[in-house]
């Protein structure tokens, strides 16, 4: 993780250098994107951007993402957890250092429901569930592939992205609750998780759809 955050804010600084030594005019564009990861976890996510000038808006809705026990980390795999999230939603505000780098400050709100891993996911099988809301940046890279096409391919885009989204607030008292697991047969503590991989803040995506100018 420490690699990571390491080339992470490194390519900020760079990219934050050439883009003040850059007088270029951006193209205003609107987006549709769609994410990639969120298909591979069986989950759907849609995202609109506008990007105005040197100004970048967003709003993205993450909807039924499922991470069995095979795809945990820690102690929600020892306890033969799974987790169920009926969504992630949030919106951004950033800034364009360049037409294909820009970064955003990002709020979003998530719904986590915890299961044992193989039950059906039923209000009456529910181990816990919680919101948590994460305040963080995103950095992200608009390319479009296409764009010296003469015809409607010049917009499609693609925008790998990395994003660190750490918890700020949970709805849960002290941020973790206790229950009896039935796997360990003993008192356990399941602490509020984190977005990001391998239950960290740290999201690395691709996303997918089209761009128009305007």
């Amino acid at each position: 993780m420490r690699t990571i955050a390491t080339l992470f804010i490194a390519m900020i600084l760079g990219t934050m250098a050439y883009g003040q030594s850059s007088q270029t005019e951006l193209t205003n564009r609107v987006n549709l994107l769609f994410g990639v990861n969120q298909l591979m976890v069986g989950g759907f996510n849609v995202e609109g951007n506008v990007f105005y000038k040197r100004l970048a808006f967003d709003y993205s809705h993450g909807i039924s993402l499922d991470f069995s026990n095979d795809l945990l980390t820690g102690d929600p795999a020892d306890q033969g957890l799974a987790v169920h999230l009926p969504y992630s939603t949030g919106f951004g505000v950033g800034y364009r250092f360049t037409e294909w780098f820009n970064l955003r400050v990002e709020p979003k709100w998530h719904r986590f429901e915890i299961y044992y891993d193989g039950d059906a996911q039923t209000k009456a099988n529910q181990v816990g569930a919680y919101n948590t809301f994460t305040l963080g940046l995103g950095a992200y890279v608009t390319w479009l592939p296409f764009k010296n096409k003469d015809n409607f391919l010049r917009g499609i885009m693609i925008a790998p992205s990395l994003r660190y989204w750490p918890n700020v607030s949970t709805s849960l008292d002290g941020d973790a609750f206790e229950y009896e697991n039935r796997n360990t047969n003993q008192a356990e503590t399941h602490e509020a998780m984190n977005i990001g991989i391998a239950n960290s803040p740290f999201i690395v995506n691709v996303s997918v759809g089209y761009s128009l100018t305007f």
